[in-house]
């Protein structure tokens, strides 16, 4: 297989999990300056990073059926390039029940949630960015590690943010809608460390 073949891969891996950091940045920008009648506007702009990283993915997914050889094993590579979408589609489900919850404020603790979605989706980035030197690279479980212990952040960040809700809440369709907020932030993060996951399976197969 050629270095230039190879290589395709690999650069589209890491074009993915920009897709995902652009659509976690924009998702906190939103959070932070919160504007609900600019929801539906920044909507449209979500999902378009949302189809651009769809786009990238099937593009890959077509090149990967008609190869006769690939860097790493196939289903690998259908893994990773699901994994990481499904990374940017949960954060566009973020958004997308802010929307259609009439969210009228971000509390505190869900500003705190999406900032360590951003930093989940950044090291995502950066561990894709080693991961073509997979097989060498001193870095790469490092970044795993990193991806864990957000991973781990966002949980507490979690239990907290339910815990307080359902202590002081007192109206039910707003604890409701909160609670679906906060589960789908988490889930970003989960997204996040389940893309780890798969490149620390490649590794220890090709170790």
């Amino acid at each position: 297989m050629s270095k230039k073949q190879d290589a395709f891969y690999f650069e589209t891996f890491i074009a993915c999990a920009d897709y995902s950091c652009q659509a976690a940045r924009l998702l906190a920008q939103t959070m932070e300056q919160f504007d609900i009648k600019r929801v539906p506007e920044k909507l449209d702009e979500i999902h378009s990073i949302e189809h651009a990283g769809d786009e990238k993915k099937h593009l890959m997914l077509n090149t990967l059926a008609k190869a006769f050889m690939t860097p790493i094993e196939r289903e690998d590579i259908m893994l990773l390039g699901q994994n990481i979408d499904e990374v940017t589609d949960k954060i566009e489900d973020v958004l997308i029940r802010i929307y259609y919850s009439h969210i009228k404020a971000i509390p505190p603790e869900a500003l705190d949630l999406v900032k360590v979605v951003c930093r989940c989706c950044e090291a995502v980035r950066t561990m894709m960015e080693e991961f073509s030197d997979f097989r060498h690279s001193k870095k790469i479980h490092n970044h795993v590690v990193t991806i864990n212990t957000l991973e781990e952040e966002a949980d507490k960040i979690f239990i907290s943010s339910m815990y307080n809700l359902h202590q002081s809440g007192k109206d039910p369709l707003e604890i409701i809608a909160l609670r679906e907020i906060y589960i789908y932030l988490e889930k970003c993060a989960d997204a996040c460390e389940h893309v780890a996951d798969v490149v620390e399976s490649v590794i220890m197969k090709n170790s």
